[in-house]
Parts: C-alpha cells; structure tokens; sequence
C-alpha cells in the first residue's frame, strides 16, 4: 500500500522555478524541432502532441523511418518533470521502488540527478522513434537549427568539435565525435525537462483543481466518483490525492510500479509478448538486480491528469484499451470476467463477450487494490464522469 506521506516527501522534487525562463523557452522551442529526428520528419510534439495531454492518440504511433514503430504507447510528458529519480523505500511488507521516467523506470536521474532530462533523449536516440545515431547528432542538429537560444543560455555551448553532418552521419566512429559535445548535450535534456516543468506542460488548471480551490463545483456524478475513486475503488492508493508541489493540485501518481495483469500487445503484424517493465531495469543495477524478480511486469503509474481530452488515446502502457470506460471495468473484473477464448482481441471485443484476455506476467500482479472492486455499472460511470474533471483548461 502506498502512503501519501510518501508522495508528499518526493513531489517536492519539482525544480524549483517553473516559471518561463530562457531556459525553458529553449527547451519549448527543441520540443517542437523536426530537425531532432533523423530524417527532419518528427519531433517530441509529433507523439507528445500538446492538444492531446502531451500524449499520443494512438498506441504504437509509426517512428521518423517507415514501418518503424517503438514496443510502448507513448506515455504523457505532462507532471512527468516532477518525478524523482529512481530510488527505493523500505516498508513493512518489502521494498518500494518509487521514481525515474519512462514505464520500466530506466531513465533512472541516476547520472544527473533529473529523470526527465534523461528521459527527453532517449526518443532522440531510440531507432524505432526519432532514430538519431548518436547523442552527438542531436547536440550538433539543436546547435544548428537553435544555436544562439543555445549560446544565450550557455556561452560556448556550441563550439563543437564536428558538424551535424558529420555527427549525424553512422559512419563516423562513435570515438571520434562525442568529444566535446557533453555540454550540448546535457543542456539538450536540461532545456527539454525545463519546458516539461513549465506551466504551459504543469498549469494544475482542471475543474477539480478549481473545485479544491473552492472556484468551481463538480455535478452530482462527478462528486460521487471521486467517493468511489478515493473509497471503494482503490485508486487513490497509487494515483493519490494529496496536493502536490508548492500546495498545487494533485500530480495523481506517487511515481511507483504495478503490475496490473494488462493484455500483452504490439504493433500490427507483430507478436504480442509480456513486457518486464521495471524488472529489466533493476536486473541491469547490480545494487538492485536480485530485486528484478519481485516486479516482473511493474510498469510506472502514471499520472491520471489529462486523461480524458475528447480525442483518441490510447491508455495503459501499451495501449491496449482505447476507452476510459474500458480501463474502469477492467479494474473492476479483471479476476471475475473468464480468459477469453482467442489469443488476441481487441477492447471492444473484450467488453462485448464479457471476458479478459490473459495478462502478460500473472505472478506478480496485484491482487489488493483491482481485479474485483464489486462496482455498479452506475458507479463505474461516475468514476469516469470525475476523471474527466482532471484535464487541463
């Protein structure tokens, strides 16, 4: 069980201003920049889209190269910043992992103290996304294409050792070109993870924040669903409700790892296979790899702000259900409804033959907080009408 005591001690990893600085006016200009990708085709706005929560609206949106896709549903970069870096708490029933970005964790902060900043680049360099060869590239593109915001933030920042043809190019040995591209490079991720802590990513500007404000009321439904959602249904233990940063509204995450039995899935054409999450990442830290196995399958939870937006999502790690209502009644039978006959089925077809495909690790799953909430089809309703309340305005 998760504690907001918890929560409240590592919200506060926010950085300190999130006010529109140079620095996160150059990140926002990075975050929209297609020259980041490989072929000039794709920036972070491209599956972080703005209008959508800075989410994606489908679950395997394809890379800069043609019939590339990555293996997880872009997962939303808004609240995301405040996240600390990866790090465990030990509790009476065993050890919590609680941190870091990306669903398995392995943007760790553990280098440069900022999950976020980690995280920023890895798109960058993943084949399956923006496809860049080497971090040296992207310091070389964002010099070329935004060196004097650069320069502005960090005199010299730019003065590289090679150009962005050069450092873009797979042919040139990786020893040769990233001498001396460290500083652009960390300043990359710096200006990227600033724009993510901005209010224009972070306002805490939805109806339930003016409703805790006392400025706004919520209707009937919508006050019965948050009862449910911090009552009967259990979600406030991991997307919890107590206030975030600097007294602001709820982040609704406490950045730890679960396990939820969700269908394995994958691109079309491709063979669904479970994901290990957060076990990969501890298997690889040899202070934390014989913990892997306890968390096989624990995948981030995310933050529940903008979750609904009225456009196409994509929901879970992987993308498998595609409706709010889905995710609701699977919390709700997931160990009551029986294992669907097909191997692989969509939501929809999930719902209408009442049954749940098998999930993609069984053993470690939670079983204490989903799986058979005993939820009215009215109540599971209302818990959808109050997580509407949660998208930014």
């Amino acid at each position: 069980m998760r504690t907001p005591l918890l929560y409240a001690l590592f919200a506060l990893a926010l950085p300190a201003s999130a006010q529109a600085d140079p620095l996160s006016d150059l990140g926002r200009a990075l975050f929209f920049d297609t020259s980041l990708s490989i072929n000039g085709t794709q920036s972070c706005a491209s599956c972080h889209q703005p209008a959508n929560g800075f989410a994606s609206d489908m679950a395997f949106p394809e890379g800069a190269i043609a019939g590339r896709h990555g293996r997880r549903k872009p997962p939303s970069l808004a609240y995301q910043a405040i996240s600390p870096p990866l790090h465990h708490v030990v509790e009476e029933d065993g050890i919590l992992f609680v941190g870091g970005n990306m669903a398995d964790g392995r943007a760790t902060g553990a280098g440069s103290g900022d999950p976020a900043a980690e995280q920023a680049l890895m798109p960058m360099l993943n084949p399956d996304e923006m496809a860049l060869p080497r971090a040296a590239c992207a310091a070389a593109r964002a010099c070329a294409s935004r060196g004097a915001a650069m320069e502005a933030v960090e005199p010299g920042v730019c003065a590289l050792p090679v150009d962005a043809a050069a450092a873009c190019d797979p042919a040139t040995p990786e020893a040769d070109d990233g001498v001396g591209t460290e500083a652009a490079v960390a300043l990359l991720g710096r200006a990227l993870a600033a724009f993510e802590a901005s209010p224009e990513v972070m306002p805490f500007s939805s109806r339930y924040d003016a409703y805790r404000n006392g400025q706004g009321g919520l209707t009937g439904d919508e006050r019965a669903g948050l009862a449910l959602f911090d009552g009967k249904a259990k979600c406030s233990a991991c997307h919890v409700l107590t206030a975030g940063p600097d007294r602001r509204g709820p982040v609704l995450t406490d950045f730890t790892y679960d396990n939820l039995g969700v269908p394995p899935n994958a691109p079309a054409g491709e063979k669904a296979s479970a994901d290990r999450g957060l076990a990969a990442t501890l298997e690889a830290d040899p202070l934390y790899a014989a913990g892997a196995a306890a968390v096989e399958g624990a995948v981030k939870v995310p933050t529940l702000r903008n979750v609904w937006t009225g456009q196409p999502r994509a929901y879970m790690h992987n993308g498998w259900f595609s409706s709010l209502e889905g995710v609701v009644r699977f919390y709700n039978t997931r160990d009551v409804w029986p294992r669907c006959d097909a191997d692989r089925v969509t939501e929809a077809q999930a719902l209408a033959a009442r049954c749940w495909p098998a999930p993609g690790v069984a053993a470690t799953m939670n079983r204490d907080e989903l799986g058979n909430l005993k939820l009215t089809e009215s109540e599971e309703a209302q818990i959808v009408a109050f997580l509407k309340t949660l998208t930014d305005r």
